[in-house]
């Protein structure tokens, strides 16, 4: 039971000292409103931000809203993510792939993804598939980097093992390298899904045509509501948390084999 406790205490200790200076930020924005030490015009009141959602919520279909970006946050993830595994593997497993793709990979990749929006656009419009094809591949590059690395790293005797027992090479994909590589699959997985959500974002902002909260963030900033804005980031501030905690999750459930076998 003291064990139980001690680990409540700790928790509950690490919660407040993270909410400590969210809280902060709070009372300054409020107090900065209230006061006039901001112009309330650019700096809305927590009441009328609330209001604001409130309005969103039961008027204008926030939840819709928030579920179109969500959509597209997943389909371009999960696409981008299963193409950047595939990708990576037979970069780590072919000597031809490796010698030929992964230098021009390499410099690619140096390219800001923002750059990648003017060619994306001409090649796939302005519509869903040019904004599915964007957070594609904010996720396909650092899944490519961390299962490459991971798959370089898979231990000699491990491969070893398979040539002993005449692996074929979907088995030593499966039952070596994949394994093996696991803990960097997931961690490239985990970036892989927060570069996906900052590119979801993005892409309703430059791509602006159609539904997503990024078209309720210009719809404030075009009709100077200052609310509807704030309204807007808060979502994609919470969304983001969210998202990256869920992916922590997921990885220390995968990864637990890890601290056992220590």
């Amino acid at each position: 039971m003291s064990f139980i406790a001690n680990f409540q205490t700790r928790r509950a200790v690490k919660i407040r000292r993270g909410l400590t200076i969210p809280v902060l930020l709070l009372v300054v924005w409020e107090v900065s409103s209230r006061t006039g030490l901001v112009d309330s015009r650019f700096l809305p009141s927590l009441e009328d931000v609330f209001l604001t959602a409130k309005r969103e919520l039961i008027d204008n279909d926030l939840i819709g809203e928030l579920g179109v970006s969500l959509f597209r946050n997943v389909a371009g993830f999960l696409i981008g993510s299963a193409i950047g595994i595939a990708f990576a593997t037979m970069l780590a497993l072919s000597r031809v792939a490796d010698a030929l793709v992964t230098p021009t990979f390499n410099s690619l990749k140096q390219i800001s993804l923002l750059a990648w929006i003017p060619l994306i656009s001409i090649w796939f419009g302005f519509g869903e598939q040019a904004k599915i094809v964007f957070v594609a591949l904010a996720a396909f590059i650092p899944v490519v980097l961390n299962t490459y690395e991971g798959m370089r790293n898979t231990p000699r005797d491990l491969i070893e093992v398979g040539q002993a027992l005449r692996f074929t090479p979907l088995q030593r994909i499966t039952r070596i390298f994949l394994p093996a590589a696991l803990p960097s699959i997931a961690t490239g997985v985990h970036l892989g899904l927060i570069y996906s959500w900052l590119a979801t974002v993005g892409a309703e902002y430059f791509l602006a045509v159609g539904r997503g909260v990024g078209g309720l963030i210009i719809a404030g900033r075009e009709h100077f509501d200052m609310a509807l804005v704030m309204v807007g980031v808060i979502i994609l501030g919470l969304v983001g948390f969210t998202l990256n905690r869920l992916a922590a999750a997921a990885e220390a459930h995968l990864l637990r084999w890890r601290v056992s076998a220590h």
